[in-house]
């Protein structure tokens, strides 16, 4: 099963990649992220290992979510401006995700694409419903919300700069 979620950014493609990229940070970026801990790498084509734990949100209101856990062969691509993640073991296991970040019309569009083939029938339309695209939603969300305020505060700082009497 393939299945895409994706959001417009109010900010260049590269940003948000640079944000998104350094996937071990995420805890400190993104406020369900509870873990990224790198377990092996960086192997010689620059992939790490990392287990991610993310809370999915049940009652928003109270803070209350369920810790999900996974481990994932990670890498960038930069030249195409996408990150990679391999899912190994869990529920997820062989999931493969690729993120795609292209500039649009002043600011950028980030898809992410799951590509979820696990032996048991409905098991991936499932974890898509359940787990992946409140997560994924959630995440792009947080980053969409990042790199904005990092652009404004960007032009804000070029606009001072080129017009400090304002």
């Amino acid at each position: 099963m393939r299945s895409t979620i994706g959001i417009d950014v109010d900010a260049p493609a590269a940003l948000v990649f640079r944000l998104a990229r350094d996937v071990e940070r995420w805890p400190a970026l993104l406020p369900h992220y509870v873990r990224a801990r790198r377990l092996a790498g960086p192997d010689p084509d620059g992939r790490l290992q990392v287990a991610f734990i993310a809370r999915r949100s049940v009652v928003p209101v109270l803070g209350l979510g369920l810790p999900v856990a996974w481990r994932a062969w990670t890498w960038a691509e930069p030249a195409a401006c996408h990150l990679r993640f391999v899912h190994r073991g869990g529920a997820t296991n062989g999931m493969d995700v690729t993120w795609r970040i292209a500039d649009r019309g002043g600011g950028c569009r980030v898809d992410i694409e799951h590509d979820f083939r696990p032996r048991l029938p409905g098991w991936a339309w499932l974890i898509d419903r359940l787990f992946t695209r409140p997560i994924a939603g959630r995440t792009l969300a947080s980053f969409r919300a990042l790199a904005e305020a990092l652009a404004a505060d960007d032009e804000s700082a070029a606009a001072l700069t080129a017009n400090p009497s304002t």
